[in-house]
């Protein structure tokens, strides 16, 4: 079986039957359009069983050498590994070659965060213009920060999925999962207000955010707000949506908020995903110690 035509099954199964995210949908793709075009140059490998784990070691230290780091390696051997799980199920190879390929290890980062001090400072009403572009920057940052969603969850959240009257939404996230999340009055109020400027200026779109035309928010330019707004608070490095999905969860934890409702308001699907949040909190604790104890 020619290895192509055996990824675009994958794909497909990944697309229809997984029900993956486009943004893991892509990833997948990328991944395995990678090694084809590795194989393709180095081995001239074009049937799936000609594939073997000597020919995944090279790419792996190929990928090293780039300077590509463990994380990003990490997760496109998952992928093979999950394509080959694939393949040995609709019994189209006998031997994995994944068996003998390890994941590298991964040092644990800590959750970039924004302090609570400067997150107040970025949100105050007078930073964004009063007409409907303002508002609409606003309300995305007031999200992030009020509901921790990710950055696809907000641009494909419907109005139709917002209720006011109960202060909450239903949020679609990883793998079609939905999920409530409470709102604040301030965020109630903020929706509220907006869905009126969008019915005065005659914009009709089923999601909450939208282009003038009704359109869907492209990424890039919910990620350029982002990394200005934040820019303009903090000295951090990474200034992504996800920093604020990060600053959500770790303010929530350091007011004392139970890990395991943090857990279902992130939609995690475990919790060990959820505890790195609680590595800032021992450090903030540590840093509290060190100002205020008389003999530290």
């Amino acid at each position: 079986m020619l290895l192509q035509e055996a990824v675009q099954q994958y794909l497909t199964y990944v697309k229809f039957e997984k029900k993956q995210s486009m943004h893991s949908f892509q990833a997948y793709q990328t991944d395995l359009q990678q090694i084809q075009d590795y194989l393709l140059i180095s081995y001239q490998v074009k049937l799936l069983n000609e594939f073997n784990h000597l020919q995944i070691r090279s790419w792996i230290a190929q990928l090293m050498n780039e300077g590509i780091s463990s994380r990003s390696i990490s997760r496109k051997i998952s992928t093979l590994k999950s394509f080959f799980k694939f393949c040995i199920q609709q019994d189209w190879v006998e031997n994995n070659p994944m068996v003998k390929i390890q994941l590298p290890k991964i040092t644990k980062k800590l959750p970039v965060f924004v302090e609570q001090k400067a997150m107040e400072n970025l949100l105050e009403p007078i930073n964004f213009e009063d007409n409907l572009e303002g508002k609409q920057n606003e309300l995305i940052l007031q999200m992030y920060y009020g509901t921790g969603m990710r950055r696809a969850e907000l641009i494909g959240l419907k109005v139709v999925n917002i209720d006011l009257y109960k202060g909450q939404l239903k949020v679609m996230g990883k793998r079609s999962k939905e999920r409530i999340i409470p709102i604040t009055r301030e965020l109630v109020d903020l929706i509220a207000k907006f869905l009126e400027m969008k019915k005065q200026e005659d914009i009709s779109s089923e999601n909450l955010f939208s282009s003038k035309d009704g359109k869907p928010l492209y990424p890039v330019k919910v990620h350029r707000l982002v990394h200005q707004s934040l820019s303009s608070v903090t000295t951090i490095q990474k200034r992504s949506s996800h920093v604020l999905r990060h600053t959500y969860a770790t303010h929530l934890l350091n007011n004392g908020a139970d890990l395991n409702a943090i857990k279902e308001l992130l939609g995690h699907a475990n919790l060990s995903a959820t505890q790195v949040y609680t590595h800032n909190s021992i450090e903030r604790l540590k840093e509290v110690y060190k100002n205020k104890h008389p003999r530290s």
